[in-house]
Order: C-alpha cells, then structure tokens, then sequence
C-alpha cells in the first residue's frame, strides 16, 4: 500500500470508530435515566425459566454508593427519604448526563473501536505479533474491568470515612458532578494501577528484568505500591488505599511467579554452548606437524605440497614462441633466461617530437598543400576588425 493508501484506510477506521462511540453515546443518554425489565424467558434447551429481569437506570446504578450511606451523612437524608444528589446550576444535570453518556458510550462501544484499531495495524503484522498483541491486549482489559469492579465496591466505604470527618459541626451536600467525578476517577485509577503487573510481565519477557532480580526485593516492591496507592487515591482515605495497595500487592505477586516460569522455559531452551567461556567453547588447538607427516602438510587432511613447475617457453627474435621440449621436472624450479627480440631498423629510429608514424605499405603519398605568402596580403587582420 502506498502513503495515499494508508492514509485512506487511517481515515476510515477513524470514521467507523467515531460512529460507533456517538451510538453508543446516544445509548448511554437514554440508560441514564431509564430502567427497563425484561420479562420471564426460559433458558434453550433447558426446562428452567429465568425472569422477570429488572435493570436499574444508568444514573440509579452510580448513585447507588452514595444511597449506601447512613441516612444522616446527606442533606436531607431522614428516614424513608429520598436518596438524591445536589444541582447548584441550570445547566448542571443536562452536562453531568451528557458526560456520563458519553463515557458509557465508550466503555461500551470499546468493542467496535479497539477492532477497528485492531483492524489497521494487523497487516504489518507477522503471526506471532498478532498472538502477542492479541494476549495482551486481553489481559489489560480484563485488568482494567477487575479495577473498576474493585473501585466501585470501594467508593462507598472511601465516601463513609471522608464524609465522617467534622461532621459534628458540617453536614455533607454533595452535587453530582462532584459525586460523580470522585467515582469516575476513581474507577479510572484503580483501572489503570491494575496494569502494573502488566507491564512487569512484559518487562520480564523483553529481557529487561529477571525473577532473579526481583526475588529478594519483595519487601521494597510491597512498600513501594503502598506508596503508590497513597498518592493515586483521589480521596487520599485509608480504605480506598489499602484496598488498592492489597490487591495490587496479590497481583504483582502472581506476576513475579509467571516471570519465575518464564525465566526457567528460557534456561531449558538456550543452548549450552552460549554459557561456556572462549576456552571451552572453542577446544584445543594442536599444532601441525612437518612436511610429509600425519597432520602435517602434504598428507591426508593437511595442506597439499607445491607441486613442480615446468620451464617456460624462450621466444625467438620473430616475436612468436616456438614449442619447448617436453617440460623436464624437478623439484622447484626457476624461470629461464628470455631472449630479447633482435632490434630492427624501425626500432632504431629514436621518435622526436615532430616524428610521423611510418605510412603504411600501398597507401598514395600525400600531396603537401602550397604554402601561401602573407607579406602579399593587401589589407591586415586588423584591418577585418575594424
């Protein structure tokens, strides 16, 4: 494909994937405040019936944290009140359902996205590419949805301990957008931690760290991600940093065993000439013996003795070499004396400067052209350029 090609197909896998995220938009606008049942049904090719299945609205299901609260903790929160968030603004419930839809439309239209990326750069890939892309793209997704899953379960317990703080002289009126951004970033961030065993797995399989390596540093590995999840946590509460700090701590550790194994495939498949030094690797070098000799030159497996050379043929004063005797051989022997060619009487000319080659025999003399006399010239040169 040229540049203009790929071009084209770059523009429209963006367009695809744009539709796909303002569908899902438009379906996360209309969930955000409608709940729908699906009645009775029975499972095929089974006798058991399931149903009537109720769903909450996509609003209902994110307020749920904060309706989980004791009744006192929000404003207006009695007994048998109604469970409802704060507006300070005109504009405020349209823009906070407008960003919630819009977020859930990406979360659910990630499938039709991530293939239409998928879908563009598989062709510049070789099979164990696309295997590998394939494993890890999968792994990091289902490490981003158990974050999530964690960090919603969490936000409730997070939100009872910040809200408890002076609440003897301050009562808690949360808005939605306020609620709603601390349990958005907060599911981000647990999402996006879940991927360090990730990144650890694929450090270990690139080479760049080994189980050996990191097998004594546990102690600073668990003091480090407790450091982590201290400063990640948007409410910087204890219970949402140590639920983060403890899972992540279970997941690294499962990480560092896959290295372990990891690591011991790759010992059994390297050859063992790689770990020998130059020495061993190479083995004893002897020494040839002489001429004539097991090993030596001129033997079986050794290098072929000189054989002889034949006297050159002399070349006559003709210029053309007449047939030697049959060669005579011996052991090594030199080149004989080469007769100079007699010297004839065209050699013995020595050429100068206005010297011409001799004419060839059969070829017509030139006639010299008459030489003409400038002192009769009427006018001058000079006269011409004037």
């Amino acid at each position: 494909m040229t540049i203009v090609e790929h071009i084209q197909e770059l523009r429209r896998r963006l367009v695809l994937a744009l539709a796909g995220i303002a569908v899902g938009t438009v379906v996360g606008f209309i969930w955000y405040q409608t709940a729908f049942t699906i009645g009775q049904f029975r499972i095929p090719f089974t006798s058991t019936d399931v149903g009537p299945l109720h769903f909450k609205s996509l609003g209902e299901l994110l307020k749920d944290p904060y309706c989980q609260l004791p009744p006192e903790m929000r404003l207006g929160g009695g007994e048998g009140a109604e469970c409802r968030l704060l507006a300070t603004s005109p504009f405020e419930m349209f823009m906070l359902r407008l960003k919630v839809g819009a977020l859930a439309g990406l979360v659910m239209s990630s499938p039709w996205w991530l293939y239409q990326i998928w879908a563009y750069i598989t062709p510049g890939l070789v099979r164990k590419e696309r295997r590998t892309t394939r494993r890890v793209v999968t792994a990091a997704a289902l490490l981003f949805v158990m974050g999530s899953v964690l960090a919603y379960f969490v936000v409730a317990y997070g939100l009872e301990f910040l809200l408890q703080i002076g609440d003897e002289t301050q009562i808690s009126a949360l808005t939605g957008s306020q609620y709603f951004g601390f349990l958005l970033a907060l599911i981000l961030v647990f999402g996006v931690s879940f991927e360090v065993p990730l990144f650890v797995v694929m450090l270990n399989m690139a080479g760049v760290i080994t189980y050996e390596g990191i097998k004594d540093k546990r102690a600073i590995i668990i003091m480090s991600l407790f450091i982590f999840a201290a400063f990640m946590t948007p409410g910087q509460d204890p219970v949402s940093m140590v639920a983060m700090a403890t899972a992540l701590t279970l997941l690294v550790e499962i990480a560092i065993q896959i290295c372990r194994l990891h690591d011991r495939r790759k010992a059994n498949e390297r050859p063992e000439w790689l770990d020998l030094d130059d020495e061993q690797g190479s083995g004893p070098i002897t020494a040839s013996g002489p001429i004539g000799s097991a090993g030596g030159i001129g033997d079986v497996g050794g290098i072929d003795a000189p054989t002889s050379v034949s006297t050159p043929t002399s070349i006559q004063p003709g210029g053309m070499p007449t047939a030697s005797a049959a060669p005579t051989t011996s052991p090594i022997s030199g080149p004989t004396s080469v007769n100079p060619p007699a010297p004839t009487q065209a050699s013995q000319m020595r050429p100068t400067r206005n010297s011409r080659p001799p004419r060839p025999h059969g070829m017509i003399p030139e006639t010299p052209m008459p030489t003409q006399d400038l002192r009769n010239r009427p006018t001058s040169d000079f006269d011409d350029v004037l």
